[in-house]
């Protein structure tokens, strides 16, 4: 791209042209206060008029995350107008603004409080009425309060951006405008899929979690036994909130941290991982060799689940039949472990801890119950546990690196951790059915082929001594469409597809620690585009250091079988590791009209 010559505050720089002034200024040293750009950048309407500045050739001041730069152009940051209408515009938003800062979820991690901070903004500068409140409790998920909200659309954009859906968007006009689904329904009244990606996006406390912790103090209280399982990208952003570079894994201090906390067993939800390959390899090959439905998809991401049964209904039956691998081990605590330790299962409390808020609803789901009972008690996002642990006095980054509880269910494989990225399971699950297949392990271990971070369409074909494998991974609804119409269309070449509910995988997940830029002044610049690989990056080098690395070796796996299961897909494992699913009224015949 061709270069153009502007000054910023009177200085010479040569920028690309196309930058937006924002843009322009940030590569040129420069940081003006925004809500958009440097965040998640999924806004840039400019209707929050935080980011104004002077420009020459401009009428007036301009909102620099949408304006462009031009040859020549002369741009004001500091001037006493730019400054002074920055701070009005913060105040405005603030006038119309729920201040319950300490009882706010996002205390500490809110944006406008940020630039109300850099803008010397000053509360109560303008008072008058408040826009009418909603508040929505009703989800499993999520929580919505308009009185926190400043309707900046980021929200609207990434629900599009990530899954091609309009769950949100902006009701009434004027002052009386809000964000909601339409017509004002709650979360739980709309085909929203509960993946939580408007809660990483909001700047503000208007989008929550709906928090569990209080059902994990009171099951501690009561006495239960409280068993605590965690899932693999748990680990690689778990440290994040405590001060640490992202992409830093800290496993050990994380367990260790769980064990202080209280709880009676600490578990890997690697484990699980481990036995759903087992199953979801098996039922892959039953399907190929005789004649099953193919393809088949992966069922781990609850996202991903709830739009299928909300949008493509017609297609469950490509659906894999395997529970996510933490209703898996919750099944296996309540049954097995229960039955080795001699404890009645009604008095057993599973928590798992998630990168996803989704899971927050998939855990009360009927078809997942086994004789009446949740295989998960309570979820609790990777965010919640970092509360806890802070609440509870821990200083996290002295405590010393602890290994998980060992009996029954310690074992792991490489195969099993990186789950949490994006084409995670589709290679997990290669890595065994090549065994099973061929009777001999896959040389290079890793299949390259269907790794990466970025949400889109990734294909390949595997020879597998001669049998050849289409695969295919998507993350994000909006790829996993183009996937899914191929199928409908009776024009698909897959044998197996990996689709994840969020863009880049678990890594990337609604319960995942907020990345915003200006909140990490350490990290470098292009910290937005680079995260999810960092991330991403913690899970595949564990997988390396790894002396087993596929889920067939996994010896506490095959005892489970030997000793309880029989084998993979046996009459037992359908009973305690598989479901079903229900195409849900009313929105499928929306989806094909």
């Amino acid at each position: 791209m061709s270069k153009i010559n502007i000054k910023i505050e009177g200085v010479a720089h040569q920028v690309e042209d196309g930058m937006t002034i924002l843009e322009a200024a940030k590569a040129c040293g420069y940081e003006i206060p925004s809500l958009c750009a440097f965040n998640h950048g999924e806004c840039n309407r400019g209707s929050c008029r935080v980011c104004l500045v002077e420009a020459t050739g401009a009428r007036g001041l301009v909102a620099s995350c949408v304006y462009p730069v031009s040859e020549g152009m002369e741009i004001r940051i500091s001037s006493p107008k730019a400054v002074e209408a920055r701070r009005r515009s913060v105040e405005l938003l603030l006038s119309n603004h729920n201040m319950n800062c300490q009882q706010c979820e996002k205390n500490g991690k809110c944006e406008l409080l940020h630039v109300a901070s850099i803008t010397g903004a000053r509360e109560g500068a303008f008072k008058g009425v408040h826009s009418e409140t909603h508040i929505d409790r009703l989800a499993p998920a999520l929580v919505r309060d308009t009185s926190k909200c400043i309707l900046c659309g980021r929200c609207i954009e990434r629900c599009k951006n990530a899954h091609g859906l309009g769950i949100l968007g902006y009701e009434n006009r004027g002052f009386r405008t809000f964000v909601s689904p339409a017509e004002n329904r709650s979360f739980a009244d709309s085909p929203c899929i509960q993946c939580g990606q408007c809660v990483n996006v909001c700047p503000t406390g208007a989008l929550m979690e709906h928090s569990e912790i209080s059902k994990v103090d009171a099951a501690l209280a009561a006495g239960k036994h409280v068993i605590i399982q965690a899932a693999p990208a748990v680990r690689a952003a778990l440290g994040e909130e405590f001060g640490y570079p992202i992409g830093t894994p800290v496993t050990g201090k994380m367990i260790a941290a769980m064990r202080r906390l209280g709880f009676e067993r600490v578990y890997d939800v690697n484990f699980g991982a481990d036995l759903t390959i087992m199953e979801e390899g098996t039922e892959l090959l039953h399907r190929i060799t005789s004649g099953g439905v193919l393809p088949m998809i992966t069922s781990c991401s609850p996202g991903w689940i709830n739009y299928a049964e909300y949008t493509y209904g017609d297609l469950l039956p490509h659906l894999s039949s395997c529970k996510s691998p933490h209703q898996m081990q919750g099944a296996i605590i309540k049954s097995y472990w229960a039955r080795t330790n001699g404890i009645d299962p009604r008095d057993i409390f599973v928590v798992s801890v998630m990168p996803c808020v989704a899971k927050k609803y998939e855990k009360d789901r009927e078809q997942l119950k086994v004789n009446g009972l949740n295989d998960v008690d309570a979820v609790i996002t990777t965010r919640e546990l970092a509360k806890m642990i802070k609440r509870s006095g821990i200083i996290f980054n002295r405590l010393p690196d602890e290994d998980w509880d060992q009996d029954i269910m310690g074992d792991y494989t490489g195969a099993a951790v990186i789950f949490g990225v994006t084409g995670g399971v589709m290679e997990a699950a290669l890595r065994t059915v090549y065994f099973k297949l061929t009777g001999k392990e896959y040389g290079r271990i890793k299949f390259e082929e269907v790794r990466g971070h970025d949400a889109g369409i990734r294909e390949a074909t595997i020879d597998i001594n001669g049998t050849k494998v289409n695969v295919a991974i998507a993350s994000g609804m909006k790829s996993a469409k183009v996937l899914l119409d191929e199928i409908r269309a009776g024009t698909s070449k897959y044998h197996f597809i990996e689709i994840m509910g969020c863009p880049g995988g678990c890594i990337n997940g609604g319960g995942q620690p907020y990345v915003r830029s200006c909140f990490l002044p350490n990290e470098s610049d292009d910290i937005m585009d680079t995260y999810k690989e960092k991330r991403a990056k913690a899970l595949y080098s564990e997988d390396e250091r790894l002396e087993l690395r596929q889920s067939h070796n996994n010896p506490q796996i095959i005892e489970l079988y030997e000793k309880f299961l029989d084998e993979p897909n046996s009459h037992k494992a359908h009973e305690l590791l598989h479901t079903t699913y229900a195409a849900k009224e009313g929105f499928n015949e929306v989806a094909k009209a």
